[in-house]
């Protein structure tokens, strides 16, 4: 039986960096945690209301603890993928038409 040895050389390229937020000068500054959370409330305060009004009649059986499930299951992720993100890019948007 045979054995081959494998060497492995490293590459060092200097590639140019993308420029980050801290860099671009457009890049509005991050929110802070009062703004982010005021952002947070006014997605999931509705998310969890629309929930509520369109599963809760065909969630009445189901136990509290399994209807909570549920709700945050769907609400969680429309919230952190969908809306807050569309607060935040609609905040810079405003930031920048007024600055």
């Amino acid at each position: 039986m045979s054995t081959t040895a494998v060497t492995a050389t490293a590459v060092t390229a200097t590639a140019p960096t993308a420029p980050t937020a801290a860099t671009t000068p457009e890049a509005a500054a991050a929110p802070s945690v009062h703004v982010r959370a005021l952002l947070t409330w006014l997605a999931v305060y509705p998310a969890i209301t629309l929930a509520q009004l369109l599963l809760g009649p065909e969630l009445a059986g189901l136990s509290v603890p399994l209807r909570v499930l549920v709700i945050t299951g769907l609400v969680v992720p429309t919230v952190v993928y969908l809306l807050v993100p569309a607060l935040l890019r609609a905040r810079a948007a405003l930031l920048r038409r007024r600055g």
